[in-house]
């Protein structure tokens, strides 16, 4: 049967051939690995699924693609999480960017920059939030000033992810007046190396360097980069955080089961099992699943052509309290290993512990996620 219109037959060959390539796949580190670590060994499963062909499935032909659903891309997604071959966060960026940029970029544009995006060649960054706006996109200030030919951007951003590894930024400026909120804002897609941009590293409490704030000093930036047209912003905004909070958000949540599992292995291989935990570990069980349900559902309309919206909050709200509960849950019945244990695998574990803490932060606070669900949603109130 064809693969491109069978899900299981496509898993079924996908697993094959990652089984078959196993060694060569492996990283070469053991443990969490430094983030320059972790960017090269992303690379290299990203190139060699490229090249293999099952990272070109689910993407238009017109971009190197080889056609077919995206859910044939969350199934790749998901066997790599599951397999702990790439870090979560850097392949998220592909599902994020990519397909806005199909939409809105002229077809030229696209196809000259997605194929490298897509093998691995070339990552690109999101330049949203800003100082003193954060999950209040619609204040923020970073400007473009028409010029000859193009633009120039003038501001700010922060917690810009993986900029020092990234050659492009989708960044939104304002290009209309700063009352006119979202109506204001516009899109633009920016060469990382330009004359004026300078990136500042900012340490996570995990140790990690993945955000930076980023200064633009008068960026040129071509009008053909433009993203859409003049004002078009917001509509590009709210494009790229639905998908954020579909096929990204699948394979986040294939990584959490991943981890989950292991933590069950683990107490089934202990001499007296800590089942005095029981209860803790149902409830985690019970949130993951709570968000795959919902998330399937996510997967199903996108693939279907429904265009996603304000109900992708639902989304957010359930995987970061889960992403939260299961590590809780992993430092409770790991007995101090977390914070204790000098191994690699407690290492990881403590790491990735000490990421999930903003996981009701980054994406969009928790409490502006409930505020969408009750406003949009259920017109429970004006946004005003």
């Amino acid at each position: 049967m064809d693969p491109l219109h069978d899900l299981p037959t496509f898993r079924r060959d996908l697993i094959a051939w990652l089984d078959a390539h196993d060694d060569t796949l492996r990283p070469s580190f053991v443990g969490f690995g430094s983030l320059d670590l972790q960017f090269e060994q992303f690379i290299k499963v990203k190139r060699a699924l490229f090249d293999a062909g099952w990272g070109r499935y689910g993407w238009p032909e017109s971009v190197g693609g080889l056609g077919g659903s995206p859910l044939l891309r969350a199934v790749v997604g998901e066997e790599i999480a599951t397999r702990d071959l790439a870090d979560a966060g850097a392949w998220s960026m592909i599902e994020v960017l990519a397909p806005t940029v199909i939409q809105f970029g002229t077809p030229e544009l696209t196809a000259e920059m997605v194929p490298p995006l897509l093998r691995g060649d070339e990552a690109w960054c999101q330049g949203f939030s800003e100082p003193g706006t954060g999950s209040d996109l619609a204040s923020l200030t970073c400007r473009a000033i028409e010029a000859d030919g193009g633009w120039l951007i003038r501001g700010q951003k922060v917690w810009t992810s993986f900029v020092q590894y990234s050659q492009r930024c989708i960044l939104l400026a304002r290009t209309g007046e700063p009352g006119s909120a979202h109506r204001g804002i516009s899109a633009f897609f920016v060469d990382v190396d330009s004359p004026g941009i300078t990136a500042r590293p900012i340490e996570t409490q995990n140790s990690r360097l993945e955000f930076a704030e980023v200064f633009y000093d008068d960026v040129f930036v071509p009008s053909e980069r433009m993203l859409g047209q003049i004002g078009q912003g917001w509509q590009v905004a709210m494009d790229i955080l639905p998908y954020e909070r579909s096929t990204a958000f699948w394979h986040r949540g294939a990584f959490l089961h991943h981890r989950f599992d292991e933590l069950v292995q683990g107490l089934a291989g202990e001499a007296e099992p800590g089942w005095r935990h029981a209860a803790a570990l149902g409830e985690a069980y019970q949130s993951l699943i709570a968000f795959r349900s919902r998330s399937r559902d996510t997967q199903r309309r996108l693939d279907s052509g429904v265009a996603l919206g304000a109900e992708t909050s639902i989304d957010k709200i359930l995987i970061a309290g889960s992403e939260q509960l299961l590590f809780d849950t992993i430092r409770d019945v790991a007995d101090g290993a977390i914070e204790f244990e000098p191994d690699p695998w407690s290492e990881t574990l403590r790491m990735e512990y000490l990421y999930a803490r903003a996981a009701t932060i980054y994406g969009g606070t928790g409490e502006i996620q409930r505020n969408i669900v009750a406003r949009r949603l259920l017109d429970l109130g004006s946004e005003s």
